[in-house]
């Protein structure tokens, strides 16, 4: 499973989530792309989704490919909106997460706090996004120390905007970098498209 986190909302880790989840599905092995955001559910929104159901909704006999939505945005891609969904859900829908086929992207509140913490204790690595200002890489630091002391190491950092010439690497003690350009659509943009295919590629030749 891979986490997309940072330490700022707005920075663009649910478009990430789900451009990421598109550049690694397959017409016959989709993506699953879940919110773990209670306090800022938007994927659905992202996703072209209903609210639900979603993560709420995962029984012991509704596994979570059976509950997820298609997304209308994205293709190859379903995605398990969690509005309304308590502390307790999100744990359940992560627990039974392992069990799914194909790649799995999980994505998480701003922050270091316990909320994030959550999602970040069931992943394998964590993809870091950020804008390339000193407060939000600042923030995201205090993310990628978490995720390395929940053992979901950072494998990826995503730079959204700006003009590809910082170097996030020393502070965030992760090497590889992927520059997304600001466009208007961009789950639409073949420039962002070719960028959330990079990344794929990244994390492949991670094997992540």
């Amino acid at each position: 499973m891979l986490a997309i986190a940072g330490g700022k909302g707005g920075c663009g880790k649910t478009t990430i989530a789900l451009g990421l989840g598109q550049a690694l599905g397959t017409p016959t092995r989709r993506s699953l792309v879940v919110d773990t955001d209670r306090d800022m559910p938007n994927l659905h929104r992202r996703a072209g989704v209903a609210p639900t159901p979603g993560i709420a909704d995962i029984t012991a006999s509704a596994e979570p490919t059976a509950v997820a939505q298609p997304a209308t945005t994205v293709e190859n891609v379903d995605v398990l909106p969690c509005q309304t969904a308590p502390g307790a859900a999100i744990d359940n829908a992560i627990d039974s997460l392992s069990r799914c086929d194909g790649p799995v992207v999980l994505d998480c509140p701003a922050g270091a706090g316990p909320d994030a913490a959550q999602p970040l204790r069931a992943a394998d690595r964590t993809v870091l996004v950020s804008a390339p200002t000193r407060q939000s890489l600042t923030d995201t630091a205090k993310t990628a120390a978490i995720a390395r002391a929940l053992d979901a190491p950072p494998a990826l950092t995503v730079l959204v905007g700006g003009d590809g010439s910082v170097d996030p690497s020393d502070l965030l003690s992760c090497s590889g970098t992927v520059h997304v350009p600001s466009v208007s659509r961009p789950l639409e943009s073949d420039r962002a498209v070719a960028k959330y295919v990079e990344m794929a590629n990244v994390l492949a030749k991670r094997n992540t």
